[in-house]
């Protein structure tokens, strides 16, 4: 299930764009989605705060009180890492966009072709996100986590923690390999990264990149050699930049 939100003050554009996700749905039957509808900010975060956010998000930019620039930037600060679309009938707020880490910016009248192209590739990314998963071996057998929900993993003396987004920590079995043996797979994914022999990151949750230290969410710090500097920094970049594109 796909939880979509939209915020627009205009019920016609409400309107408007719920009947075109209905039609999408219709199109493709095997998409389970559940959408909501928001006429201001303030209520979409609240109801965010609620449901620990929404999947997609479909925002208009010139909205009062909290624009859609504002209001994307809110839901970040509360950890929604959800997909972000923007509409509106203004090219003067598509470079601020990419400060909330947007995913695509469509203008009014949105059409039909764009829209769709733009949801088939929103969709197809959530759907190989939430099931990239990888297994691992505790004291009390074997646990599965998905890739969304690991923020980033250490290598504790000779076992593996395993440091989740709702703040749990998921210890490994002692390993009899190497660290970098144990997070193979994730570093193929490109979400991940090494900073360095005793961590893997999952720049998805990272929202500062500095000299000594990735910032993550929820103020979790991470060290950074010295050497991993440049490349960390422009892989995070890399990343949010292929997220934008279509």
């Amino acid at each position: 299930m796909i939880k979509i939100s939209i915020c627009d003050d205009d019920i016609c554009q409400q309107k408007r764009i719920c009947s075109l996700l209905q039609q999408y749905e219709e199109a493709h039957p095997g998409l389970a989605a559940r959408v909501s509808v928001f006429s201001s900010g303030p209520e979409l975060l609240n109801q965010a705060e609620e449901e620990n956010g929404f999947d997609l998000y479909i925002l208009d930019v010139i909205m009062p009180k909290m624009n859609g620039i504002e209001l994307g930037l809110k839901l970040r600060s509360i950890n929604s890492d959800g997909v972000i679309i923007y509409l509106t009938t203004s090219r003067d707020y598509a470079v601020e966009s990419y400060l909330v880490q947007a995913f695509y910016y469509l203008l009014k009248p949105v059409d039909k072709t764009a829209f769709y192209t733009v949801l088939d590739k929103a969709v197809s990314m959530l759907e190989k996100q939430s099931m990239a998963s990888i297994e691992v071996r505790t004291a009390n057998g074997i646990r599965r986590l998905s890739f969304d929900e690991i923020m980033y993993v250490e290598l504790a003396k000779r076992f593996a923690k395993y440091h989740l987004t709702d703040e749990k920590v998921i210890n490994s079995i002692t390993l009899r390999n190497s660290f970098h043996t144990e997070v193979a797979s994730l570093l193929k994914d490109e979400r991940f990264t090494l900073c360095g022999t005793s961590f893997a990151v999952n720049l998805h949750h990272v929202i500062a990149v500095e000299k000594t230290d990735l910032i993550l969410k929820g103020e979790h710090r991470v060290p950074l050699s010295r050497s991993k500097y440049i490349p960390v920094k422009k892989q995070w970049a890399d990343y949010w930049l292929r997220r934008s594109s279509v």
